[in-house]
């Protein structure tokens, strides 16, 4: 396995596992997430992938399959009234191909993240999860995250 940016020959894998997610979430949620429908078009998914302040980094099989893939944002809020202007590497999207899990896929996906912060000078990695998501909710404790803030709600 290999772990490196996304590239416009990814986007059908990509897709693939964006799927997966938006159909987790819709399950989940219906009230909030629309079933049969993409996260993102083709030209918005291709300027994700073009754009350095938002890499996508994927895992790849030696046949260049996608296994799995980290959608990340450069934060940094320079001169806030009341934040500090720290760099933080936000995940957006982390995700491993449903029949392949449990073989440490997102584990490394999450390790290179990391790494990829660190060299880069960024000062913390944070990502938001769904309550309704209990297996990555999991997973990121497993990988040694902590609640940084909640979100909650009343429906009305």
């Amino acid at each position: 396995m290999v772990i490196r940016r996304a590239t416009r020959d990814n986007m059908d894998g990509i897709n693939h596992l964006l799927n997966q997610v938006l159909m987790v979430h819709h399950n989940g949620r219906p009230d909030l997430f629309k079933g049969n429908t993409k996260k993102y078009t083709d030209e918005e998914l291709l300027e994700l992938i073009n754009d350095d302040t938002k890499p996508i980094f994927v895992a790849l099989d030696e046949n260049d399959n996608v296994l799995g893939y980290a959608f990340c944002v450069f934060i940094q809020h320079i001169d806030n009234n009341i934040l500090t202007d720290i760099k933080t590497l936000y995940i957006d999207d982390l995700c491993v191909e449903e029949k392949i899990r449990g073989q440490h896929i997102g584990k490394s996906l999450y390790d290179y993240v990391l790494s990829f912060a660190r060299e880069n000078g960024f000062y913390n990695v944070t990502l938001n999860v769904w309550a309704l998501n209990e297996s990555a909710m999991a997973f990121y404790e497993k990988c040694g995250l902590k609640p940084q803030k909640v979100g909650m709600e009343t429906i009305l």
